[in-house]
């Protein structure tokens, strides 16, 4: 039998109890230029009372762009300002920095609340809206952002991520898989238009 369930989650001004990882931003793109500036110059911290929503969701759009355009929308490509501000609740978001300008982000929680069903086991950690600008991708921010959630998770007492990406963003899974993340199922979220295979990876490998 198919382990592959649709969700119904009400509409993106009413979010559900269960958060949603969204998984996709091109890290990167054989028709972009990569980035020659240095990832290593950005500071990682955790997004404070003087940050903004606002800048926030807008650098979501940007980095799920490039999806959107390809036919896959990722809630993380139209989600409101109060859908960021929701989201932000329900984990720790980490911010990568440059300078005064935001380049890149990543909410992580430990343990993650799925919903029934979902191919995942008890008590393993999640990342989701991992977000880097376009002009930063394929520079090295993607895997800094990739660690530093992992790192997290283990922190806060999981020793297992699990996440879930769009099934049709090939390069991307295999961006995964290539850092130790293995399928285990399939899911449907209503909020998007694909099908997502979730992934796992064991942290204490």
């Amino acid at each position: 039998a198919s382990n592959s369930r649709t969700f119904l989650m009400p509409p993106p001004a009413r979010p559900p109890r269960t958060i949603r990882p969204t998984l996709g931003v091109v890290i990167s793109r054989s028709n972009r230029a990569r980035s020659t500036k240095p990832a290593a110059s950005i500071e990682m911290r955790p997004f404070g009372e003087d940050d903004s929503a606002q800048e926030l969701t807008s650098l979501l759009h940007r980095a799920y762009a490039d999806h959107a355009a390809a036919g896959r929308v990722f809630f993380a490509s139209y989600q409101s300002v109060q859908d960021t501000t929701y989201r932000l609740a329900q984990g720790e978001c980490w911010l990568a920095v440059r300078d005064t300008e935001l380049v890149g982000s990543v909410t992580v929680a430990s343990p993650y609340v799925t919903p029934k069903g979902y191919p995942a086991a008890a008590g393993a950690g999640s990342f989701w809206q991992l977000a880097v600008d376009p002009t930063y991708q394929g520079a090295g921010l993607g895997q800094r952002l990739l660690t530093l959630a992992e790192e997290r998770i283990v922190a806060l007492g999981s020793t297992v991520a699990v996440i879930d990406t769009s099934v049709e963003a090939v390069e991307l899974v295999g961006w995964y898989r290539r850092r130790g993340y293995v399928p285990v199922g399939m899911w449907r979220w209503d909020v998007t238009n694909y099908e997502s295979v979730v992934l796992l990876k064991n942290l204490a490998a």
